[in-house]
């Protein structure tokens, strides 16, 4: 019997929802370890998971906490502690190093239409501390992102550090009149430190995702006192963030951003000029601990407070490239390099570092081991690094094809996430073995789910062809994953939708997208292209890129599109394209370059036109570096440059397209200006092809939020429904 393409509003919108209720796991934590009164040992593990709810068009989050018995080597017994629970407004949270404590930045409005930021202390059993830091004013808004934020507890747990936007002086006008009634002393007092003819004065952020963060300080709160004080001593010419408590708490370690002469767009950009700095508490003093000529972040500090461990790469270029993985003495301030670049690799072996982040506890006890996860080709592994020898050995070779990443590390008990195209998000944890046995590593399921049996995916090798070789980089492969109904559509041949990533220099690994799974499970197979320039592959992969996009990257899509189409039982006269940014880019790009090929196109805030991009994208960088130009921020682009730019990006070709289109963008796009899409919508509509856009307000780039992802969706499916005659 057949399994028909779902075809009805209705039944997508049920599949959509049913898809969307698998929630996903954020975050975890290892409560302190209890000895029972025979000998045995336990502890919680709490964790925090999202998901959407599209009656209230929003993204909650809820805890989970999971109870786990052990001889400190192997899990006796594990299983959860109690049902899920809502959490409400929280931004931070952070347990003290004894587990005693636990900090929470929460959001609270408790008046109508006012927002206020909340530092709580909570102990055991109840809450013992609420300051409320918007009537405190010392500082803006508190940073809760992954790129400056942090809440981090002093080793003696007096004191508490985190990041805020540095209070800017009070405007008026130059006409401000003084009010009778603010004659007094304390008025006039006020009145001063207002600054005449401030307030339209611009300031420029952090970019997208980072909107209104332009002058982060550190903060530090008084446990005792409950006084909030800013720290002196940072260099006015840099933005501090993820920082920490030094060894015997002297002090605060910190990532500084270079922001002059203006800030760069800082979201998914790790080639930003930044360097590792410590400020000493008594004198203001601040010292440069790394290279300041390099990109660095995520610091972490061994358990032993020895060493800090971090990642560091070039700065400008790609703004994602193979990293380095760095290690600072504390005591003899000598830095090492742990694990560097890796230009080519053989096939087994190790790729290299491309994480975003390191996770935020990641030593092991001994402080003589990390453990990281990154993408491995179209895997993301577990790694644990031996810190002093540099060997590498994955701690997921062994275990169920897929996509892991590490939540947390403490007292060596690992907790991890574990997914794949068609199994949601579960929860694994395990005992990292003694240093060299770490390939023994025996994995334990929390909270079992089950795979979806209706899809099927396969990672697919895939070589250029000789004449679509690089002759710079010769040699270089690249994959892509396909998923597949499990029961095909009997004698039928499956529609094909085609999904380039984005970045260029990002990477689909083996994970839960739900995406992809949605219209598998509507009867398309989806292939997911890990074109050359894909992280994960080798440095020689992403240096091969810039100067060739719109054409390496297209050709290679293509040609993965012509292998696919002869291999599988796929219909080549239903093949069509989904991407966004430069997914979206390649997107618009086939369909101009091969038009016989495309049948229908989605195109989420697609780079259309570097050369109009480059004025108002918060990464002006990006446009020069992937057309093969350097970028500086004192120089403009000549002549040359913008005809290189135009004639690499997909308006060069809308005179061939052929294939309906739907655009989607996000109205408060800073990083691929929604211009850029409506430019390509006005191209389309005015030589006749059938086009539709969507145009998503309080959405940024990712579209991300839950009435715009869920509406997407349904349009995106609707629309190849449509246009592929399923």
């Amino acid at each position: 019997m057949e399994s028909p393409v779902l075809r009805s509003p209705e039944e997508i919108a049920a599949l959509y929802r049913e898809l969307s209720q698998c929630p996903s796991l954020c975050s975890a934590c290892i409560g302190p370890e209890v000895t029972t009164q025979y000998g045995g040992k336990y502890c919680n593990v709490y964790t925090e998971w999202s998901q959407q709810d599209l009656e209230r068009a929003e993204s909650v989050k809820f805890c989970r906490q999971y109870l786990i018995f052990h001889d400190s080597q192997a899990i006796v017994y594990s299983g959860p502690s109690g049902t899920c629970s809502e959490i409400k407004g929280e931004l931070l949270s952070r347990e003290s190093p004894s587990g005693a404590l636990k900090a929470v930045l929460r959001k609270a409005s408790p008046g109508k239409g006012e927002e206020k930021q909340f530092l709580e202390i909570w102990d055991q059993n109840r809450k013992v501390k609420s300051i409320n830091l918007t009537v405190l004013e010392k500082h803006g808004n508190v940073y809760e992102d992954d790129q400056f934020g942090c809440l981090s507890w002093s080793h003696s747990e007096t004191h508490l550090l985190y990041v805020a936007e540095r209070k800017r002086p009070k405007a008026e006008s130059f006409f401000q009149s003084r009010d009778l009634e603010l004659s007094s002393g304390c008025a006039d007092e006020r009145r001063d430190k207002a600054v005449k003819g401030e307030q339209f004065v611009y300031h420029d952020d952090w970019g997208e995702a980072l909107v209104g963060k332009s002058i982060p300080a550190l903060c530090v709160l008084d446990m005792e006192s409950g006084n909030v004080s800013v720290l002196e001593g940072v260099p006015e010419h840099i933005s501090p963030g993820q920082a920490f408590w030094s060894p015997g708490d002297t002090g605060v370690v910190f990532i500084g951003w270079w922001h002059e002469p203006f800030r760069l767009g800082l979201r998914h950009c790790t080639n930003r000029r930044s360097a590792l700095f410590y400020v000493d508490l008594t004198g203001a003093r601040c010292e440069l601990l790394s290279d300041d000529s390099k990109a660095v972040w995520s610091p972490r500090l061994s358990p032993d407070q020895c060493r800090i461990v971090y990642l560091e790469s070039g700065v400008l270029g790609p703004h994602h490239q193979c990293s380095r993985l760095r290690m600072y003495d504390w005591y003899t301030k000598v830095t090492s390099t742990v694990l560097d670049v890796v230009p080519r690799h053989s096939q087994g072996t190790f790729t290299g570092i491309y994480c975003p982040a390191l996770p935020g506890l990641c030593w092991a006890a001994d402080s003589q081991r990390v453990v990281l996860d990154t993408a491995q080709r179209s895997r993301q592994e577990l790694l644990v690094v031996e810190m002093l020898g540099g060997n590498v050995t994955s701690l997921t070779m062994g275990a169920p094809l897929g996509s892991w990443s590490l939540l947390t590390i403490d007292r060596d008990l690992l907790v991890a996430r574990f997914s794949t195209p068609s199994c949601p998000p579960t929860l694994k944890v395990a005992f990292l073995p003694r240093a060299g046995q770490e390939a023994q590593v025996h994995w334990v399921c929390l909270e079992d789910v089950t795979p979806i049996p209706e899809i099927s995916w396969a990672i697919r090798l895939l070589q250029p062809p000789p004449d679509q070789e690089n002759p710079k980089y010769k040699g270089i492969d690249f994959e892509a994953i396909l998923l597949q109904p499990s029961k095909g559509l009997g004698p039928r041949k499956l529609p094909l939708v085609v999904m380039p990533h984005g970045g260029p220099h990002s990477v689909f690994t083996a994970s839960w997208m739900l995406y992809p799974a949605a219209l598998c499970r509507i009867g398309f197979a989806v292939l997911l292209v890990n074109y050359r320039g894909s992280l994960g592959f080798g440095q020689d992969s992403i240096a091969s890129l810039p100067g060739h996009v719109g054409c390496q990257d297209v050709k290679d899509v293509q040609y993965c599109v012509e292998q696919m189409l002869q291999e599988e039982s796929l219909d080549s006269a239903r093949v069509a394209l989904v991407g966004g940014s430069h997914g979206g880019f390649l997107a618009c790009h086939l369909i101009g370059q091969y038009p016989d090929t495309y049948q229908a196109c989605v195109a989420r805030n697609p780079v259309v036109n570097m050369a109009s991009m480059i004025s108002g994208t918060d990464i002006p960088d990006w446009c020069l570096t992937e057309a093969g130009f350097p970028y500086a921020p004192n120089t403009l682009p000549d002549a040359s440059h913008w005809a290189e730019m135009l004639h690499k990006s997909p308006m060069q070709y809308v005179a061939q397209v052929r294939a309906p289109v739907l655009l989607m963008l996000g109205e408060e796009d800073r990083r691929v200006p929604p211009k850029q899409g409506l430019e390509y919508y006005r191209a389309l509509k005015g030589r006749g092809i059938p086009t539709r856009l969507l145009l998503y307000p309080r959405n940024s780039h990712a579209l991300s939020g839950v009435e715009a992802e869920a509406d997407g969706f349904m349009n995106m499916a609707l629309w190849l429904l449509q246009h592929l005659q399923c």
